[in-house]
């Protein structure tokens, strides 16, 4: 059977601020962000929208990915994210 791994990108409401994360299972990742219930950046930052990712086949890979997303300026990532998803629409 065939793993899936995502790296991804959530943003706010209004787009100011982004959150960029890793998961087995985005659809379940994304009900804990949204429903608030879980602590941390993207309660405080009410990140909930998800405007980007990727599917991997390895976590390693899929880890790799978040960090170096995380580096990346902020112009780069609205670079990536504008290349597949220029209106910010949700995905999910």
């Amino acid at each position: 059977m065939y793993n899936k791994y995502y790296t991804y990108i959530l943003s706010s409401n209004n787009n100011s601020t982004l959150y960029i994360g890793v998961t087995n299972d985005l659809e379940r990742r994304l009900n804990e962000h949204r429903s608030g219930l879980v602590p941390g950046f993207t309660q405080k930052y009410h990140c909930g929208k998800l405007v980007y990712y990727e599917e991997y086949s390895d976590i390693n890979q899929a880890i790799e990915r978040e960090k170096q997303l995380k580096h990346w300026s902020r112009s780069k990532k609205d670079w990536l994210i504008d290349t597949v998803n220029p209106e910010r629409k949700d995905l999910l």
